[in-house]
């Protein structure tokens, strides 16, 4: 079984809040779950306490288990610590200029 950790969208329309849920890949968005792990409220303001919370210790959990995160609650786990911050995709670290070997080339 493979599972993971996404959401499930409920409240109105246009006015949306998200469970964050541990959920078998197959079944539907906002269909059966395994367990609830959190709650995400996007129109809150960014600054907002309630705006995400994460139940840290399940979600490590069923990571340890198995459980891949989707993208957006990568992100969420990136800002809680939980995830290293990964790096750029093709970024390659900055190394100090060569000086280029003049002798090596053939003189005409």
């Amino acid at each position: 079984m493979s599972l993971k950790i996404r959401l499930s969208r409920g409240g109105a329309k246009k006015n949306p809040h998200y469970r964050i849920v541990v959920a078998d890949s197959r079944s539907p968005r906002d269909g059966r779950f395994i367990e609830r792990v959190g709650t995400y409220h996007p129109l809150r303001p960014k600054d907002a306490d309630d705006r995400v919370n994460l139940d840290l210790d399940r979600i490590r959990h069923w990571m340890e288990r198995g459980a891949n995160p989707t993208d957006r609650i990568k992100r969420f786990l990136v800002d809680a610590g939980v995830l290293p911050r990964p790096t750029k995709f093709g970024a390659v670290p900055a190394s100090p200029a060569e000086p280029e070997d003049t002798a090596a080339e053939p003189t005409a």
